[in-house]
């Protein structure tokens, strides 16, 4: 194993301000000024229609209003984590949760939201560093009118999301340096270029690729890449015992769990019905009702499919139904039917209970079900897209060779961006590896992240035992 020592920090930090200073002087930004227009094209000489000053502030409004609701979702994310896994851990999990938002936060300004929707070719962006609020950069986004700024903070707050959710793939055993370095580099190429992709005016894009709030984008992204952490770090110590079966470690503290879905579910109303990107009174109504069903009836079907396969129905199992519903949803809710939102959620809570017990089988640990609900579940719901979609759908569209080509769409869209995410991964987590050690000792997983890494306990006044 390689370490870095004092030097080698030093010059990377060195490197780092070398390269800001570089890019400030070669792609210097420009005065921030009202965008107020759409369906801009500066390359053609078009002129972007006028946006009546009332819609224009009201869908500003709309955008940061639910930006905030996502943000928040940074809670959930944390009380989900934290009540899934062991006390000894709990504070370890909120410090990744803060850390990776406000790492996150910077490294999305600099060079992600450049990446991601600045102009360039179908693989990524090229312009736009700094959030340069020069519209003329962003063609991508020339069919929303809110300000350039208001766009970047909708879009930090998703990218923060696929970064929180593989902290839950890799929780109890990853060394804290290691995960704000690769926090970094997820909210700074590997996700913006996914997005780039589909929403950028990539090559997925131009293939007629539909996600409307990420089902893919993000939360594939995240699953994904919570899979190759996971792989390469290996199982908890205990969780597999001398028959190889798995076993369960429980989760310190199931309310705690409880009240982060609440808060995901909260959360969701922004992420989905905030997509519009515009306060577009039908439009928003209807994203807020598929989502809400979706959720639903996924809770309702993972708790009814661990009813029937375990004999009781299991809460933890609910809650990751009820998740698995948002996930689902997320790429089809503007385009499907209540109906379809329900059959997709329903359909979305048995799968997540299965993807859970195969990941089990097969030793990829994953203590919170991050890979089953934002990995498989995502997936999942951008394919059913291809079948419900009440436009372009199979069982809607009336020319069924161009549904087809549009499903074939929707799974070439997955299947590109798992094989991206995994292959991205194992490289990345690969190098931390070697470099860094990724993974703690095994007496300081056994202590638990919170005394080795931190020096603190989320419960300093009650016992905290040291399961292995």
């Amino acid at each position: 194993m390689f370490h870095f020592s004092g030097i080698w920090v030093r010059s990377l930090v060195l490197g780092v301000v070398l390269m800001v200073v570089v890019m400030f002087i070669i792609f210097p930004t420009v005065s921030y000024a009202l965008d107020g227009t759409i369906n801009e094209d500066y390359a053609a000489g078009k002129k972007g229609e006028e946006v009546d000053e009332a819609q224009y502030v009201a869908d500003t409004i709309w955008v940061l209003f639910t930006a905030f609701l996502v943000f928040f979702m940074q809670a959930g994310f944390a009380m989900v984590e934290a009540g899934f896994t062991r006390a000894k851990n709990a504070v370890n999990i909120l410090m990744k949760n803060l850390m990776d938002f406000s790492m996150g936060s910077v490294a999305y300004w600099a060079v992600g939201f450049a990446i991601m929707f600045g102009n360039g070719n179908g693989f990524m962006g090229l312009r736009g560093w700094f959030v340069n609020a020069n519209t003329h950069v962003f063609n991508s986004l020339n069919w929303t009118s809110v300000p350039t700024l208001a766009a970047w903070m909708f879009q930090l707050v998703f990218a923060a999301t696929a970064a929180t959710i593989v902290s839950g793939t890799m929780a109890e055993r990853t060394k804290f340096n290691c995960y704000l370095i690769y926090s970094v580099v997820i909210t700074a190429l590997i996700y913006p270029i996914v997005g780039h992709w589909i929403w950028g005016g990539g090559w997925l894009a131009s293939l007629g690729m539909l996600d409307f709030a990420g089902s893919t984008v993000v939360h594939g992204t995240g699953g994904w890449l919570g899979l190759a952490g996971a792989i390469m770090l290996g199982p908890r110590l205990g969780k597999y015992g001398d028959d190889d079966k798995p076993r369960p470690i429980p989760g310190h503290n199931l309310p705690l769990a409880a009240l982060g879905v609440f808060i995901l579910w909260l959360g969701w109303f922004g992420f989905n019905p905030g997509s519009t990107m515009a306060a577009d009174a039908p439009a928003i109504a209807h994203v807020a009702v598929t989502t809400n069903l979706a959720a639903a009836v996924g809770a309702i079907g993972a708790m009814l499919t661990t009813w029937a396969l375990l004999k009781k129905p299991d809460v933890g199992m609910a809650l990751n139904g009820a998740l698995a519903g948002l996930v689902a949803i997320t790429a089809p809710c503007a385009f499907v039917s209540p109906i379809g939102a329900v059959i997709i959620g329903a359909l979305a809570g048995v799968l997540v209970v299965l993807a859970v017990f195969f990941f089990e089988k097969i030793h990829v640990d994953d203590p919170v079900g991050a890979i089953s609900v934002h990995g498989v579940c995502g997936a999942f719901g951008t394919i059913l897209l291809g079948l419900f979609h009440t436009e372009k759908g199979i069982f809607y569209a009336l020319d069924k060779v161009a549904a087809l080509k549009f499903l074939g769409v929707q799974i070439l869209g997955v299947v590109s961006v798992f094989a991206w995410c995994v292959v991205t991964g194992l490289i990345l987590f690969s190098i931390l590896k070697a470099t860094l050690m990724l993974r703690v000792s095994e007496e300081e997983e056994i202590e638990g992240l919170d005394f080795g890494e931190h020096g603190a306990s989320a419960y300093p006044d009650f016992q905290v035992t040291a399961m292995r």
